[in-house]
């Protein structure tokens, strides 16, 4: 049996699309192929994660490009404007119909639409149609991979996720990666949580994380682990200079310091207490892979850096500051920071120099 180019695609090689934009690109030129007059099309997939409830990737025929729009309501709501933004997006292409077919079992098929310059004979209709029935066992596939790197990312992280889905699932395997780390955690919330019902803990909680994570994330750098009330992240060097990776760091604690202040205040108005902080930075090389029994593994962080940033955070209530910074690092930055002396460092072998910034 001899299958338009599109059905013969579907069925053969579709399922090997790396990515949903790729898919979409892909369906749209072999439509065409086809003789299929499109202008666009539209792709539609739920999306398993905290924040975004649906991911829609945009395809326009004339120069190829894809972009991608996503919805940020909760899961299984059934949000306004958002639900559109596939058919907004054919209609403003200026076609002279639009449309849209689900691909799969409702409610959580993959919706397809197409922006089309014509109108459509019977056949070309029908091609539509089955299109988006043939589509549906390779957006399956496509479907079940982005849940799994959403959730992998939501609960480990980016590098961890990449770890993961790359196959590393055996112990003594990781990357080495030199980088800014930042260690930081809340001080006396052991026994602050102690008067506090488990509800107004984890509130205060994803306070404070809120804000130190999404600074880490602001100035480009990777949560790796939340550690109780503790959050250890990375300023990966990668291709940029040292110098930046720490102005990036230093940036961040400067973002994170500020949204404290600001909840506090906040706080503070509501009769709730402040939550006091302490973080610290510092510029080394830490190895990042599996560690833990032969069947239930951790991603973590090991090395001498991570163990000096662990131990100069300590140091934060001693010297009576919120912040502070590794010679490493100090060595590296223009930023204007103020010398605290060497420091010994409990289990650290070598004194550390020890910064702050100037309106600690």
């Amino acid at each position: 049996m001899k299958l338009p180019i599109t059905l013969a695609w579907l069925l053969d090689e579709a399922s090997a699309a790396d990515s949903a934009d790729h898919f979409l690109a892909a369906l749209g030129a072999r439509l065409i192929a086809d003789d299929l007059p499109l202008a666009g099309g539209a792709l539609t997939l739920a999306a398993p994660h905290p924040m975004i409830a649906r991911r829609t990737w945009l395809w326009r025929a004339e120069t190829g490009v894809v972009i991608e729009a996503l919805g940020f309501e909760a899961l299984g709501s059934a949000g306004s404007g958002q639900d559109d933004v596939g058919r907004d997006w054919l209609t403003r292409l200026g076609g002279a119909v639009v449309q849209q077919d689900v691909a799969g079992s409702a409610p959580d098929g993959a919706e397809l639409g197409w922006s089309i310059l014509r109108p459509l004979t019977g056949q070309e209709s029908a091609l539509l149609h089955q299109a988006a029935r043939f589509a549906a066992a390779p957006l399956a596939v496509l479907a079940t991979r982005s849940t799994l790197a959403a959730l992998l990312e939501a609960y480990l992280g980016r590098r961890s996720a990449a770890q993961v889905l790359a196959g590393r699932l055996r112990r003594q395997t990781g990357e080495t990666i030199r980088a800014v780390l930042l260690f930081g955690d809340l001080r006396d919330f052991t026994a602050l949580s102690e008067t506090m019902a488990p509800e107004a803990v984890v509130t205060a909680l994803d306070a404070w994380f809120d804000r130190i994570a999404g600074a880490v994330h602001a100035f480009g750098g990777e949560v790796l682990k939340f550690i109780g009330d503790g959050v250890l992240a990375i300023f990966p060097i990668g291709e940029r200079s040292p110098a930046a990776a720490c102005d990036a760091a230093l940036s961040a604690v400067g973002a994170a310091r500020a949204g404290m202040t600001h909840l506090d205040k906040a706080r503070q108005k509501q009769g709730l207490p402040p939550l006091p902080f302490g973080a610290a930075l510092h510029l080394g090389e830490m190895l990042w892979g599996n560690i833990g029994t032969a069947d239930r593994l951790d991603f973590t962080a090991i090395g001498p850096a991570v163990n000096l940033v662990s131990r100069l955070e300590g140091l934060c209530r001693p010297l009576g500051r919120s912040v502070l910074i590794s010679g490493a690092i100090a060595a590296e930055t223009n930023m204007k920071l103020i010398s605290l002396g060497e420091h010994d460092l409990r289990g650290i072998a070598t004194p550390c120099a020890v910064f702050t910034l100037p309106e600690d």
